[in-house]
């Protein structure tokens, strides 16, 4: 997948998009699905790439307000993006395809990871593979900022809300729904002259979204409540289904958001994992494709593998079945339940202001993420401390991680000298950290 330059993408963002049948549509959300290493920041910016400047299946305007709306939900944010696109494409089909297509591969990649964890424990080779990986994702995250930066930032006050919001959650922990309200309310006030313009836009039936709402529902709840009522409500697969669907209704902000929460439950207050049996979940997640959240389905085999019963993998799969049913189903209920909704408010003018502040709040976090990975990619250990309301991470120089500081900057001269796409910096990276691995004295 080539990168163009900045003026060619911006020439090719304000052309008119274009539609494609829904087989082509299938085989690009599929491919942006394998590719969609890095967590939101890089695969938010893959699809940008991909689907407005390459593609130009969506307009920059549609895009941004509906990764503003899909910021605003629970869950993960890549994956709702994905479905609304496809959603915006060709409907419910549209949506189904390209939210399962962007889900399917990281999460068979994880379920073969976690069988292979829970028969044989550690992961030293794979971890080793992927840390080319992840510092070939710094250089793409890196890129995606500049990107989204440069189309959602149009002038100082922009900044000055991306500025804020980074502030407000990489140092003071403001949670995520606070800085997307207070972003909100400030777009709404600053649309000072005037009132909203009626919308051009066809306004959708109350009836039409009760009926979405419905099914939706329906399709959530009723396969997690068959579970309970054949396994029993004690059982590990109706606690699973309980405590996910519970997740999947306040991870606001994305997976980081929830990450600790659910990590403590998962450890603590049900015992299904270890702590260092958490850590490599977590670290399975974040070197795989696919959305972070998936670090769930990690948590549902090993809990099912391990107290389900006999034969544990029969189980195991139950188990990782029941989480992402869980954690992703809901995701089609908001966005085909939302989705209708965007495009009124993008031409009401004082919700437009509100979504593109949100947008610009949303190119704050981005960063704040970007940052937070960069820092546990270059150094094993990274502290954080309280220095008054002050919150800072402060990482270890001893335990710098040399090798992923030199693949990183590697990727940044694939990435911004060469110009090369993501797959031959995924794959460059990959391949040069195995051969440091089995090249190297020690």
């Amino acid at each position: 997948m080539g990168t163009s330059s900045f003026q060619s993408s911006d020439t090719a963002a304000s052309a008119p998009p274009d539609k494609p049948n829904l087989g082509e549509a299938a085989g690009v959300f599929g491919r942006v699905g394998l590719l969609s290493f890095g967590g939101p920041a890089a695969q938010i910016a893959m699809m940008h790439r991909v689907l407005v400047d390459e593609r130009r299946w969506l307009s920059e305007r549609t895009f941004l307000s509906a990764l503003s709306f899909c910021m605003l939900l629970p869950g993960p944010e890549a994956m709702q993006l994905a479905t609304y696109s496809g959603w915006r494409l060709h409907g419910v089909r549209g949506g189904l395809v390209a939210g399962l297509l962007f889900v399917a591969p990281g999460a068979l990649l994880v379920l073969a990871l976690s069988i292979l964890y829970g028969a044989y424990g550690g992961t030293a080779v794979m971890e080793a593979l992927f840390v080319g990986v992840k510092a070939a994702v710094l250089a793409i995250v890196l890129e995606a900022l500049l990107r989204l930066g440069r189309r959602a930032l149009k002038g100082a006050a922009d900044w000055l809300v991306a500025l804020a919001a980074f502030v407000a959650i990489f140092f003071f922990a403001v949670p995520f729904p606070l800085v997307v309200i207070a972003a909100a309310t400030v777009g709404y006030l600053r649309r000072s002259e005037g009132n909203d313009e009626p919308s051009q836009v066809q306004p959708v039936a109350a009836a039409a979204t009760v009926r979405t709402v419905g099914v939706w529902l329906a399709v959530w709840i009723l396969p997690l409540l068959a579970v309970a009522l054949v396994f029993g409500p004690d059982h590990v697969l109706s606690q699973l289904a309980w405590f996910f669907s519970k997740l999947a209704v306040v991870t606001f902000g994305g997976a980081y958001a929830v990450l600790a929460y659910m990590a403590q439950e998962a450890v603590e207050g049900y015992g299904w994992l270890t702590p260092g049996e958490m850590l490599d979940g977590l670290g399975l997640a974040e070197t795989t494709n696919g959305p972070l959240i998936l670090v769930t389905e990690f948590v549902g085999y090993q809990a099912a593998h391990r107290f389900g019963g006999a034969p544990p993998l029969f189980y195991g799969l139950l188990g990782a079945l029941v989480t992402l049913w869980a954690t992703f189903a809901p995701c089609f209920l908001w966005i085909f339940a939302g989705a209708p909704y965007i495009e009124r408010l993008t031409h009401a003018p004082r919700l437009s202001s509100a979504l593109s502040c949100v947008t610009a709040a949303v190119v704050g976090v981005i960063g704040n993420l970007s940052v937070w990975f960069a820092l546990h990619v270059l150094f094993a250990t990274v502290d954080e401390t309280e220095i008054g309301l002050l919150r800072v991470f402060v990482p270890d120089v001893a335990s710098v991680n040399w090798l992923a500081c030199a693949l990183s900057a590697l990727a940044l001269v694939l990435v911004f000298g060469l110009r090369r796409g993501v797959v031959t910096t995924l794959a460059v990276c990959a391949l040069a950290a195995l051969v440091w691995l089995y090249a190297a004295p020690f």
